[in-house]
């Protein structure tokens, strides 16, 4: 029988009411619902002072605390909001924090919320930086433009927030589903075209 894949959402966000965090929560969700073991890596709640790489690990704060449950992940989501173009200073120093061990062969999806209407470049950004730690970054991917209007109250959703548009939701919550389906994936794979040229 095979085990239940464990997700880990990483929230990228520093904000109390923030909506990377609503979203990831649900993608978390969809995950859960379709069979995983889900966890919320939300960078608040972590002391990680500026990566040094000349710092000793145990004087890096809870530098071990926050990137396990990366490491022990099969499948990763990195949430961001939109700073300038690109990924949160927050989500930058965590994941200098990590590398191979962490992501490599790793399942990685992507979210980023924009409180304007541009998020492309955040997303490019994250997908670079995890393909070169080797990570198996999903072609599915989901930005928010102008995230606030994304969102109405509703005191039996996710932090009291649902989503307005349906359609968005679904693609939202498609991330989450996707993340289970291709967590035991073997990126090691090898294309008709490549095993016919070596017949």
């Amino acid at each position: 029988m095979t085990r239940s894949p464990s997700v880990v959402a990483v929230s990228g966000s520093l904000r109390e009411e923030s909506y990377t965090r609503t979203a990831l929560k649900y993608i978390l969700r969809a995950a859960d619902q379709a069979g995983a073991e889900t966890t919320l890596l939300d960078l608040r709640e972590y002391d990680l002072p500026v990566y040094d790489p000349d710092v000793n690990d145990r004087d890096q704060g809870d530098a071990e605390a926050a990137t396990r449950p990366v490491r022990e992940a099969d499948a990763v989501v990195l949430g961001t909001p939109v700073y300038h173009g690109s990924y949160s200073g927050a989500l930058k120093n965590f994941h200098d924090y990590c590398g191979f061990d962490e992501y490599e062969d790793t399942t990685v999806g992507l979210l980023a919320t924009a409180g304007g209407g541009s998020y492309g470049s955040t997303l490019d950004h994250l997908r670079i930086t995890v393909r070169g730690v080797h990570g198996w970054v999903l072609p599915h991917q989901v930005g928010l433009r102008n995230a606030s209007e994304k969102f109405e109250t509703d005191p039996d959703a996710i932090d009291d927030r649902r989503f307005r548009d349906p359609a968005l939701r679904d693609r939202v919550e498609k991330l989450g589903r996707m993340l289970v389906e291709y967590a035991f994936i073997d990126p090691n794979v090898t294309s008709s075209q490549s095993a016919a040229a070596d017949d």
